[in-house]
């Protein structure tokens, strides 16, 4: 859901340290109550992971923090610390501004820049950050917009029009970004003035900012004797039940939708059953979600209606390539899951094939107004997804990400459509509970060669010798990705 249309109800964790400080304390600060001076607070967001990506390996670039940032391993999230600002206990937001710069850059791409005095307004729900570039520097530039939270972690992202400027690519606008998690540092040593004991949380801190993990379950309150009401947030969830609907994007993979579609197998997709498929040849959105979510133990299990079929090669009225895809199921367990399929090959079909591995970028589920959402879900070909699509996917083979959305009631809304979204997003511009088909007969070929060439063009590894004279073998060009199909008729066969 856009940032703008929640404005946070945020940050009651303030009131709760504000009331630990006692009655002394709160008579001190008392002229001064409407702005609290807040210090030590880290900031972690990775921008976009496909980004991310994208630098350091297509474009052959690099992340450089300095300054006192730094980048999680695994070219991973980044970290500004040193975060100082203001908190309003009158509106229950906050503003800081974080120390360090990243610095990104590609000779290949030719391109150069650096991110410094990284800022998170809750009450404007924004992420800016000074962006410099080799002729100039523009100031408190709007990166994203945020979806704030109570505790803010994890926070979902939207990347802003000039982000998209920034970072090269106009498809960024409106995008989910990565999450966004703004937190206190912890200090490992206590104050010698303060007795650990009178502070009801545990925390021997004497510190008067506001403590995002102190955050209490009740909504913010201006009276020290209703801060622990037992008023539930509007914005939580119950921790477990039934799930009410919801949707599950997934491309399968970029490469293989542009090699069926215009590439050599001159064929097309066509989504049913209420699925949707983004416009230019996007991702798919299998629609209607249902199952069960326990956001205590970290599970999930959801089921989607919806069916999209590859069909390609055709000769005669027979295709070499018809693979139908339906009954998507999503589980999640923590930080790990499995994405499953009924899967139909040339008439062939295995229910609940487990065709991917998932993981999450967070082993914590949280609901954020009845809506569990997980975006950019890093999904890997299993040995039986493997087994299912011929033994010609290699187990570990890359997919694309998954994104997921699921309703907790029956009043929660859902995310909308995004189909600017470079890696997909939830969502499409396909009719739901319609029938839609991307490309057709005639389509242009592709530059890989015919049905049993190209491989060496696309880096592939995979045993050609091996497919033999009764199969007709799709690639997906650029991936890496094979597809063993059986030919119907031995005139096919000859032909291959």
């Amino acid at each position: 859901m856009a940032a703008n249309r929640r404005r946070p109800v945020v940050l009651a964790a303030a009131v709760a340290t504000a009331v630990t400080l006692g009655a002394t304390a709160l008579a001190a600060t008392a002229a001064s109550a409407a702005e609290v001076p807040l210090k030590g607070y880290e900031l972690t967001w990775g921008i976009k992971q496909s980004y991310r990506t994208y630098v350091t390996g297509m474009a052959g670039g690099s992340f450089t923090p300095e300054g006192g940032a730094t980048q999680a391993k695994d070219n991973g999230a980044f970290t500004f610390g040193n975060g100082t600002g203001t908190y309003d206990s009158e509106a229950h937001t906050v503003a800081l501004g974080f120390d360090g710069s990243l610095k990104i850059a590609s000779k290949p791409h030719g391109f150069e820049l650096t991110l410094s005095d990284v800022k998170f307004d809750s009450k404007a729900a924004r992420i800016t950050a000074d962006v410099t570039k080799p002729d100039a520097t523009q100031q408190d530039v709007p990166l994203a917009e945020v979806t704030v939270t109570r505790d803010m972690r994890d926070m979902a992202t939207k990347l802003t029009k000039e982000a998209a400027d920034v970072f090269g690519s106009s498809s960024y606008t409106g995008a989910a970004g990565d999450p966004l998690t703004v937190v206190e540092k912890k200090t490992e040593s206590p104050s010698p003035s303060t007795s650990t004991s009178t502070t009801p949380s545990g925390t021997p801190s004497t510190s008067t900012s506001p403590t995002a993990s102190q955050a209490p379950s009740t909504a913010p309150s201006t009276s020290p004797s209703q801060s622990t009401s037992e008023n539930p947030s509007p914005t939580e969830a119950p921790t477990k039940g039934d799930i009410t609907d919801g949707t599950l994007g997934w491309g399968v993979k970029q490469s293989f939708r542009t090699y069926v579609v215009t590439g050599v197998a001159k064929g097309k997709i066509t989504v049913s059953g209420g699925a949707a498929q983004a416009a230019g040849n996007g991702i798919f959105t299998f629609v209607d979600g249902t199952g069960t979510y326990d956001t205590d133990a970290d599970t999930l299990n959801a089921s989607f209606k919806g069916s999209v079929n590859f069909k390609g090669h055709e000769d005669g009225g027979t295709y070499g390539l018809d693979l139908t895809l339906s009954d998507l199921k999503a589980e999640i367990d923590g930080g790990s899951g499995t994405l499953t399929a009924d899967v139909n090959s040339l008439g062939e079909k295995s229910d609940d094939v487990t065709l991917a591995e998932l993981k999450p970028k967070s082993a914590d589920l949280t609901a954020e107004n009845d809506v569990i959402t997980l975006d950019d879900v890093t999904t890997t070909l299993t040995a039986a997804g493997a087994e299912a699509f011929g033994g010609f996917y290699q187990t570990g083979a890359e997919l694309d990400p998954v994104d997921l959305s699921v309703a907790l009631s029956d009043d929660a809304e859902l995310p909308g459509p995004d189909p600017s979204s470079p890696t997909g997003t939830t969502g499409g511009t396909g009719t739901t509970g319609g029938t839609g088909t991307t490309g057709g007969a005639g389509t242009t070929g592709s530059t890989t060669g015919g049905v049993t060439g190209g491989l060496a063009a696309t880096g592939s590894d995979v045993p050609v010798g091996a497919l033999g004279a009764a199969a007709a073998v799709t690639v997906a060009a650029g991936a890496g990705v094979v597809f063993a199909v059986r030919r119907r008729r031995a005139t096919d066969s000859a032909q291959a």
